[in-house]
Formats: structure tokens, C-alpha cells, sequence
């Protein structure tokens, strides 16, 4: 056009290709949020409840409580910089990071926490004393497990596999309950939950103060993918 107006339109293909695509992305996450939510009720939550439970913990996993700092105490030099008397006493600005915030993961923290000690409260009065012996248990077992898969990443953090946790919890609930049930449920969640991380954070705290990253989230970057799917194969066998 003279103008310089470009007037472009759209054809039958491209007008369905976009209808499609917005449906997907308005239908995909409406469905696995109620997948996620059914399967909580698995474990006696109500579906309301349930749902609340996966979206807290989705929308919790962006927010950080810090709880404390650590500091390095090895003196890096630049590669660009001399060695001399001054530049060894003062660091420089661009020799790493020098303080890391430790904090906790709402989402994957604080939430998965508070539900395991609902759920072996609830668990404890049904089934007995016997319960917190075979979550700790599990827990242990889990932790062992997180520990030696997660891979400290300098300048990442701590990457914990996405299935193995919550496989080990599955397995530790069917193996230490004796088969599927609400006892094995709720151990493989409480195993999920707490032994990873036990395993995969906690057990690592020596290793922060190497990753060179401003902030460690105890089950967050690295670790909530592993805890939320933890809890999600957990009520498989409730």
C-alpha cells in the first residue's frame, strides 16, 4: 500500500492452528491440576483441599524464606590478576561469589513438611505407634538414596533427580508396610517429603559455600520437581 500500511490475513489453517493451541494451553494445566488433585484425595484429603494443596505448592515453590548466610572462606584470584599482597587480602569484584543465602522453599519445603506431620498424626491414631518407626524408616532410606544421586553444580546449585526419590519412597512404603494401603501411602509420602531433603539438601550443607550461586532454597531450584512428584507417586499406593 501506498502508505505504508500492510494489511496481513489469516487463513482457515492458521485461524485453527491458534484456536487449538490457546485451547491446549487453557486445558493442559486445568487437567493436571485435577489430576494432581485427585490424587491427593487418595490420601483423605477432600478435593477441595486437595487442590489447594497442588496449587499452594506450585505457586509456594516461587517464594524463599531465608533463614541464614553462609560465606566462603577460600580466596580466589581472577585469572587476569597478579599475585601480590593486596590482592591477596581483598577479593576482588569479579573473583565469585562470596556469600550465599540460605532459605527455605515454601512450595517444597515448608508445605510438604506441615502435610507430613498431618498426614502421621492422622495415620498414627489408626494405625499405632508402629507408624513413626516405619516412616523413619523410610526416611532414612530415601535419604541415603537423594544423597548420593544429587550432583552439587557450581554456579546452579543442587540438581536431585526428578524420579528416583520418589521411586525409593514408592518402593520403601510397599516394602516396610508390607503392601499397598494408607500406612504405605502415607510412609512412601512422608519418605518422599522429608528424606529428600534430609538426603538432598540438608545432608549437603558442606557443600554450599562451594556452589557459588546467591541463594540455596532447601527444596526448591534442583530439588521441588523431585518432592512434588515424590508426593505425587506417594498416593498410588494409598
Amino acid at each position: 500500500m501506498s502508505d505504508g500500511i500492510r494489511v496481513y490475513s489469516a487463513g482457515p489453517l492458521s485461524v485453527i492452528a491458534i484456536i487449538i493451541i490457546g485451547f491446549l494451553l487453557l486445558i493442559v494445566p486445568l487437567l493436571f491440576l485435577g489430576l494432581a488433585g485427585a490424587a491427593f484425595t487418595r490420601l483423605g484429603f477432600p478435593w477441595i483441599a486437595s487442590i489447594a494443596f497442588v496449587l499452594l505448592m506450585i505457586l509456594g515453590s516461587f517464594i524463599s524464606i531465608p533463614i541464614g548466610k553462609i560465606r566462603r572462606d577460600t580466596i580466589r584470584l581472577a585469572p587476569s590478576e597478579g599475585v601480590s599482597f593486596d590482592n591477596l587480602a581483598v577479593p576482588s569484584a569479579d573473583s565469585g561469589i562470596w556469600e550465599t543465602v540460605v532459605s527455605l522453599n515454601l512450595g517444597g519445603a515448608v508445605i510438604p513438611l506441615a502435610l507430613s506431620c498431618y498426614l502421621l498424626y492422622r495415620a498414627y491414631l489408626i494405625v499405632g505407634p508402629a507408624l513413626p518407626v516405619f516412616a523413619g524408616t523410610g526416611i532414612l532410606v530415601v535419604a541415603v538414596v537423594s544423597y548420593f544421586t544429587t550432583r552439587p553444580l557450581k554456579g546452579y546449585g543442587l540438581k536431585s533427580p526428578f524420579f528416583m526419590p520418589g521411586l525409593t519412597a514408592l518402593l520403601a512404603g510397599l516394602l516396610i508396610s508390607g503392601g499397598a494401603g494408607l500406612s504405605a501411602g502415607v510412609i512412601a509420602f512422608i519418605s518422599g517429603t522429608a528424606g529428600t531433603l534430609l538426603g538432598a539438601n540438608v545432608a549437603h550443607i558442606r557443600d554450599f559455600r562451594d556452589l557459588e550461586v546467591p541463594e540455596v532454597s532447601i527444596g526448591g531450584t534442583g530439588t521441588f520437581a523431585a518432592i512434588f512428584i515424590s508426593c505425587i507417586l506417594a498416593t498410588l499406593i494409598a
